[in-house]
């Protein structure tokens, strides 16, 4: 295993820089490939709810493992994300689909619960879903969204179907787009340090507030990271009327990053295709995605799976980060959003999974409770 000196760092990347490197892209061998197949055949044959799963369950031959290692490492790196083209969705109907991608997350890090029903794996589709409103999330529409980053080390999407049109998947250097504040606007940098409110959009567990607290910029002072999404910090002004004002300069800031994101200096688009892998590491990395027209065809109708992990190694996270992230030390079990509905299952293999990784579990607990909120605000 590299050493943390070893390990070449996320760097800041352009548009043009991706296209001319594919470094980040990865594609799995016909012996990886068969290794996954071999697996899901396994585990088929001895069914157990996805909670109860372990590695033992879903045995992965070294070719597939290393594939899905390299992936992973290839996030914490140089790009902060990774393209693994050649899973064989075609092959697989809609559970084997979730039944594999959910096996072979048990080799790369500990999943994360999403949403207010604490859902730990999500389909990616139109359900007729509303984007900007009041506790709207974008995964279930067919909607444009606003640049952003998921609550964990990794988002991972793994394409099943595409749509008829559109639904391209935009990502961003927030490293580069630091830099690019930098030389645009100097002063605004700590702005950007400086503390914002978001909404939770009604993800948070019964015993927390609504929205929390959050710079946009990180400052740790080794490992750069960046944490927004407008539409977010919007609702929080809209639905919240305890939560602060943005000041002028604040709302400057947040402008600048909007004419700066879909920049074509700065911003990287992609077409993901059936049996495509996007790995993104949220905190060096945003992204977006175009909307999209989908078939009328039920079965045809674009469908990804979303998982949100922590990894082994991911980096620290900065002090003032913990009320959302809870634990901000390197490689911790940290992230997703707790919802309203977490269960003894998800709990047991949370602990179960962290151990099998070798990560360090902190048991969950709000840093700040409902009843706790004004003097939270004014402090």
């Amino acid at each position: 295993m590299q050493t943390e000196t070893q390990r070449e760092r996320p760097q800041a990347w352009t548009a043009e820089q991706v296209r001319q490197d594919n470094s980040w892209m990865l594609r799995l061998t016909p012996q990886a490939i068969q290794g996954v197949r071999d697996a899901l055949a396994y585990a088929k044959s001895h069914p157990k709810p996805l909670l109860a799963m372990e590695q033992s369950d879903f045995p992965l031959p070294p070719a597939s493992r290393d594939a899905l290692a390299r992936a992973i490492a290839t996030t914490q790196g140089r790009w902060g994300m990774c393209l693994v083209k050649g899973f064989p969705v075609d092959e697989w109907t809609e559970d084997e689909s979730r039944l594999a991608y959910w096996g072979m997350s048990l080799y790369v890090g500990v999943g994360r619960t999403q949403n207010r029903a604490s859902q730990f794996i999500n389909d990616v589709r139109n359900e007729g879903g509303e984007y900007k409103v009041k506790g709207g999330r974008g995964y279930n529409t067919n909607a444009g969204l606003d640049f952003h980053q998921d609550s964990c080390d990794v988002v991972a999407l793994l394409c099943r179907r595409t749509a008829k049109s559109g639904g391209q998947s935009k990502v961003v250097s927030s490293i580069a787009l630091r830099d690019a504040v930098r030389r645009r606007r100097p002063d605004l940098i700590p702005v950007l340090e400086g503390p914002f409110f978001h909404s939770y959009q009604g993800t948070q567990d019964p015993s927390q507030p609504p929205y929390y607290r959050c710079p946009i910029f990180g400052s740790h002072p080794e490992f750069f990271s960046a944490r927004t999404n407008r539409k977010n910090t919007v609702a929080a002004q809209r639905d919240f009327s305890e939560v602060p004002r943005l000041t002028p300069q604040q709302e400057e800031a947040l402008d600048l990053l909007d004419e700066l994101l879909p920049s074509d200096e700065l911003c990287y688009s992609m077409e993901l295709e059936r049996g495509d892998l996007q790995l993104l590491n949220n905190y060096v990395t945003l992204h977006s995605r175009t909307p999209f027209e989908d078939h009328d065809d039920p079965d045809q109708k674009r469908h990804l799976y979303r998982l949100w992990l922590a990894v082994p190694g991911s980096q620290p996270l900065p002090d003032d980060w913990a009320e959302y992230y809870g634990d901000v030390r390197a490689g911790a079990v940290r992230g997703g959003v707790r919802g309203s509905a977490i269960t003894q299952e998800f709990l047991d293999y949370e602990k179960r999974q962290a151990a099998t990784l070798g990560m360090p579990l902190r048991p969950w607990r709000p840093l700040v409770l409902k009843e706790d909120v004004a003097p939270a605000v004014a402090a």
